[in-house]
C-alpha cells in the first residue's frame, strides 16, 4: 500500500480539488432524443468493423436520463468537482444555426444540480463529437468548422456562464486530428497527413476563436484547453532512437503546445509532415490567446524506436520487458507524470495545472458478494497521486485531480469491453456498483480535508 503521507495539506494546496471526469458521447446515450442530430461518432460506431463489438454509444451509461442517480455517486465519492463535456449536436443539431432549447436545457439542469450539491462544474465544449452535419461539409480539414465551434462557444456561454466560472474549450486536439485524421483508428476515420495537418490547425484556431467568445460572454470567466501529453524517452542510446524520441515528442508534445504560447508550429515537424499550414493572418494570434489553466491528461510514457518507413513521426512504440502494463495495454509508470507535470510549469511557463484525466483499465470482475474489487486500479491511482504530490512539492503549481473516469463507459473504438471508471456499469441494468478503487478515493479526498482542516 502506498504510504498516503503525500496527501499532506504540505504536499497538496488545503483548496486543492478533487474530481471526477466523464464525456457526452461516452456516457449520455438518448442520441435522437430531444433533438440531437448525429455526431461523427454516431456514423463512425454504426460503420462495420470501426468499433469491437460493433458497440455504439446509442444507450452507453444512460446518463441523460439517470444524471441524478450518478451525482449521488459524485457526492458519494466526494468530489468537489465534475468534468463533463458538453453535447455539440444536442446543442446545435446542425453545427450552426438555431439553437435546440431541449438540448441546452439538460446541461441547465445539471448545471443547477451540481451548484447545488457542492460540486463546481468544469464543462469542455468539446470531447470529439462533431456534428455530422458539419463533417459533411469538410469537417475539421474546413475553416468554417472552427468559425462554427466559436460560435457554439458563444451560445453556451451565454447560457450557462452566469453559473460556470471554469471552462474547456478541447479535449485532446491531438486524437481530433493525429488518430482521427491520420491512422483513422477513430472517427472521421481518415488516413490523409494533409486532412490532419489541416484539422490540427483548424482544431487551434477554433479553440482561440472559443476563448474569446467565452469571454465576451463571461467575464471573469477561467478558460483553458485539455492535452493529451506524455512523457517521450528513446529506446536506447543509439542516435537514430535519440532523434526518433525528439520527434515522438514534437508530435505529441510540442505540435500542441508551442501554438498555445505562442511560439508557432515547430519546424521540424512542418518539414516532417510537409503540409502547407492554413494559417491566415493573425490566426497564430488567435490561437495563443492567454491561458487560464492548463488541463494535462496524462496515461503512460512513450518509450521509442526509429521508424524511418513509417508514418509521421517515423517513431514506433517499444515494449520493455518486466513492467507492469494496464488493461489497454498501456505501461504503467506514474514518474511520467511528475515529469510531464515539471515540463509545463518549466518549459512553458504554465501556473495554474490541472490534471484533468488519469485512470486505468482493467478486466474488473463482479463478486458473488456483488462487490468489484480492483487492486490494479487502485495501487495505480495511488501511485499517480503520489506522483502528482511530488510534483507540488517541488514547486509544481498544481491546483487539481480528476479521476478518468466516474463510470465504466463507451470507450470509443473500443467499445464496452474496457472499462476505466471507478463506479462498475452492469450495461444491461445500468446498475451502478462503487469499485474498491472508487471507496480508495473517497478515503483520500477524505484524508487530505481533515489534514487541510487541522492545518488551518
Amino acid at each position: 500500500m502506498t504510504d498516503l503521507s503525500p496527501f499532506s495539506p504540505l504536499s497538496l494546496p488545503a483548496d486543492f480539488r478533487w474530481g471526477v471526469a466523464t464525456a457526452a458521447y461516452q456516457i449520455e446515450g438518448a442520441v435522437a432524443e430531444d433533438g440531437r442530430a448525429p455526431s461523427i461518432w454516431d456514423t463512425f460506431s454504426h460503420t462495420p468493423g470501426k468499433v469491437e463489438g460493433g458497440d455504439t454509444g446509442d444507450t452507453a451509461c444512460d446518463h441523460y436520463h439517470r444524471w441524478p442517480e450518478d451525482l449521488a455517486l459524485m457526492r458519494q465519492l466526494g468530489v468537489d468537482a465534475y468534468r463533463f463535456s458538453i453535447a455539440w449536436p444536442r446543442v446545435l443539431p446542425g453545427g450552426d444555426g438555431p439553437v435546440n432549447e431541449r438540448g441546452l436545457a439538460f446541461y441547465d439542469r445539471l448545471t443547477d444540480a451540481l451548484l447545488d450539491a457542492g460540486i463546481t462544474p468544469f464543462p469542455t465544449l468539446y470531447h470529439w463529437d462533431l456534428p455530422q452535419a458539419l463533417q459533411d461539409r469538410g469537417g475539421w480539414p474546413e475553416r468554417a468548422t472552427a468559425e462554427a465551434f466559436g460560435e457554439y462557444a458563444s451560445v453556451v456561454a451565454e447560457r450557462l456562464g452566469d453559473r460556470i466560472t471554469d471552462w474547456a474549450t478541447l479535449n485532446e486536439p491531438l486524437c481530433s486530428a493525429w488518430i482521427g485524421h491520420l491512422e483513422g483508428r477513430m472517427a472521421p476515420g481518415f488516413t490523409d497527413v494533409t486532412a490532419a495537418v489541416r484539422a490540427s490547425v483548424h482544431l487551434h484556431l477554433g479553440h482561440g476563436l472559443a476563448v474569446r467568445a467565452i469571454r465576451a460572454a463571461v467575464p471573469g470567466a477561467r478558460v483553458g484547453i485539455v492535452n493529451n501529453l506524455t512523457h517521450c524517452e528513446p529506446a536506447t542510446s543509439r542516435e537514430a532512437d535519440v532523434a526518433a524520441a525528439v520527434r515522438a515528442d514534437g508530435h505529441t508534445n510540442r505540435w500542441w503546445m508551442d501554438p498555445l504560447h505562442g511560439r508557432g508550429y515547430p519546424e521540424d515537424m512542418t518539414g516532417l509532415y510537409g503540409v502547407e499550414l492554413p494559417l491566415r493572418t493573425g490566426d497564430l494570434d488567435t490561437i495563443a490567446a492567454p491561458l487560464d489553466w492548463l488541463g494535462l491528461n496524462y496515461y503512460f510514457r512513450n518509450v521509442v524506436a526509429d521508424d524511418p518507413t513509417g508514418p509521421p513521426p517515423q517513431a514506433r512504440g517499444v515494449r520493455l520487458p518486466g513492467v507492469r502494463r494496464t488493461g489497454m495495454d498501456w505501461e504503467v509508470h506514474a514518474e511520467g507524470l511528475t515529469k510531464t507535470l515539471h515540463r509545463m510549469a518549466d518549459d512553458y511557463g504554465a501556473r495554474h495545472l490541472y490534471v484533468t484525466e488519469n485512470g486505468a483499465a482493467y478486466p474488473d470482475v463482479v463478486g458473488a458478494d456483488g462487490q468489484v474489487d480492483d487492486p490494479e486500479r487502485t495501487r495505480y491511482l495511488e501511485e499517480h497521486l503520489a506522483a502528482c504530490a511530488r510534483a507540488v512539492r517541488e514547486g509544481v503549481p498544481l491546483e487539481g485531480y480528476f479521476a478518468w473516469s466516474l463510470l465504466d463507459n463507451f470507450e470509443w473504438a473500443y467499445g464496452y469491453d474496457k472499462r476505466f471508471g471507478l463506479v462498475h456499469v452492469d450495461y444491461p441494468t445500468q446498475r451502478r456498483t462503487v469499485k474498491g478503487s472508487g471507496h480508495r478515493y473517497a478515503d483520500i479526498v477524505r484524508a487530505h480535508r481533515r489534514r487541510a482542516r487541522r492545518a488551518a
